[in-house]
């Protein structure tokens, strides 16, 4: 599930193509966020010094508590950084040393300042405002607070009149990978997907492209949405080769819509439900990845793929979107399932540990010195 050998062999081909990565161009969207990472006081004993609340069940526990009482909660603000999957993955990307687009909604009519060092890596156009984020961290997961008004904006009306049309094919075209990302906040984003198949696609020529799609927690949307949004995915294998990224709550989720068995949750149950999403979906590739592990079903069959698990990481918000970025990298590259799903979880190990998003030869080197 991840031995030496096959952390040598990635590593090998990543060398062996690092000089080609700056040659792959990306085209990502449509999402956008400020993040404010937070903490939540357990015990505070002096203006100073605090003790951190570890774990969201520990958190659970105090708001239940609070019912017909009140309460207090103090937060600690840790960092303020860019958010969304969408730039997430895209600044990783560019980490990794592909040429990145990206469209969203960073600011309008200037960008939010917050993404001004992503600008500088990659070619960045914005539509509308950003949302805000409140990520809760925990030592075993975090909450997200989402303010999502302004991301009624980010619809096809405002990208054709903001960001244009032509220019919008021009790119789709003119791209090895495409991603579009955060399906469930964005409202308009199946909308967009319609237009996009219906405008965009049958005028793209030259080789097949690959599509990312990450849905993005679809717990609050309805069924019919759900089923929808996952037709429209299916149509758009016609014209690239689809991959469907998906956390381990979200596999569930998309397995009881498409009327799947989710109740063995065990790896290989787990494993067994991502080919059965694969064999119903029909597309090019359907990955999901739980926080230790991910697992994948592919062209060449299916892989599960240990990570560098650590138990007490810098930072977990964006981990899944580093995770897709270094997945899709390997898919780039032509490497195998099982590869690519190993170039993931070195991506969003590095990142944990490090709060930095690695290049190709931070992943290469972690394969040859996987933490114990």
């Amino acid at each position: 599930m991840n031995t030496q050998e096959l952390r040598e062999q990635t590593a090998a081909k990543l060398d062996s193509a690092s000089a080609g990565i700056p040659s792959i161009s990306a085209f990502i969207g449509l999402d956008g966020f400020v993040d404010e990472i937070l903490h939540v006081v357990d015990k505070r004993e002096n203006a100073e010094k605090y003790t951190r609340l570890p774990t969201i069940s520990g958190y659970a526990e105090r708001m239940a508590g609070a019912a017909g009482r009140s309460t207090n909660v103090e937060l600690v603000s840790q960092l303020t950084k860019l958010g969304g999957n969408g730039p997430i993955m895209a600044n990783a990307l560019a980490s990794l040393g592909l040429q990145v687009t990206y469209v969203g909604n960073l600011g309008y009519p200037n960008l939010h300042p917050v993404f001004a060092d992503f600008a500088k890596r990659a070619e960045v156009h914005t539509i509308a405002e950003p949302g805000y984020t409140d990520a809760l961290e925990f030592e075993d997961g975090k909450i997200m607070l989402g303010k999502h008004q302004s991301l009624k904006q980010v619809n096809w009306g405002n990208i054709k009149e903001r960001f244009g049309a032509e220019k919008f094919t021009a790119k789709v075209n003119g791209a090895s990978l495409v991603g579009f990302v955060n399906w469930t906040m964005l409202t308009y984003m199946s909308d967009i997907w319609a237009c996009i198949l219906k405008e965009v696609c049958p005028t793209l020529g030259g080789p097949r492209r690959k599509l990312f799609i990450d849905l993005a927690d679809p717990e609050k949307r309805t069924k019919e949405d759900i089923s929808l949004a996952l037709g429209l995915i299916n149509d758009f294998q016609k014209y690239f080769d689809v991959i469907l990224g998906l956390n381990e709550k979200e596999g569930y989720e998309i397995g009881a819509v498409l009327g799947l068995s989710t109740s063995d949750t065990t790896p290989e149950g787990l494993k067994t439900l991502c080919a059965q999403i694969h064999k119903k979906l029909q597309i090019d590739t359907v990955v999901i990845h739980p926080t230790a592990f991910a697992l994948a079903s592919g062209p060449d069959g299916t892989a599960l793929v240990q990570g560098p698990f650590t138990p007490k990481p810098k930072i977990t918000t964006g981990a899944g979107d580093h995770f897709n970025s270094g997945f899709c990298l390997g898919k780039l590259l032509g490497f195998s399932t099982e590869q690519s799903l190993l170039t993931g979880v070195a991506t969003s190990g590095f990142y944990v540990r490090t709060a930095q998003s690695p290049s190709a030869a931070d992943l290469a080197g972690l394969m040859r010195n996987w933490p114990a």
